[in-house]
């Protein structure tokens, strides 16, 4: 048998009047390099697809998604401690990044985006000539590493 306890429902409410993060929240996210691009997976349970906006400006990448909460009419809640909350994530993706080929799939509550390396920042043979003839010399150029920086 429960029993009924009034602070439960004042210590909530006071949670959530004294809450901060009222405002958009971070989704924990994962990020790393596969080959030739990067994959970032983001937790995001309970969004609706269809909420889920991503978005290139210049080099950074947002992307922000809501969960909202379904109501009834008619329906009394016994509890509810889920809330509608909106998620939001910013990425400076620095240089060498193919920004037109950014492809993102949401699948049981995770978002995988696809960010490709551009063809120029890839490693690349250069042709070395000779008065003998031509060999080929692998050599890479001195250029730095693209990478995702998190803001």
């Amino acid at each position: 048998m429960a029993t009924y306890d009034p602070f439960r429902d004042f210590d909530r409410l006071a949670s959530s009047l004294m809450d901060v993060r009222r405002g958009p929240r971070r989704m924990p996210m994962d990020l790393y390099r596969d080959g030739d691009h990067y994959v970032l997976t983001a937790d995001m349970p309970g969004i609706d697809p269809g909420s889920v906006d991503i978005d290139v400006d210049g080099q950074l990448l947002t992307i922000r998604a809501e969960r909202s909460l379904a109501t009834g009419e008619g329906v009394k809640w016994i509890t509810r401690e889920r809330e509608a909350v909106s998620f939001l994530r910013q990425l400076n993706l620095g240089q060498g990044i193919d920004t037109e080929n950014i492809t993102a799939d949401y699948s049981n509550g995770v978002l995988s985006v696809t960010i490709p390396v551009s063809e120029q920042a890839k490693p690349r043979k250069i042709e070395v000539r000779t008065g003998a003839g031509a060999r080929t010399i692998t050599a890479q150029e001195n250029r730095e590493e693209p990478q995702p920086i998190e803001q």
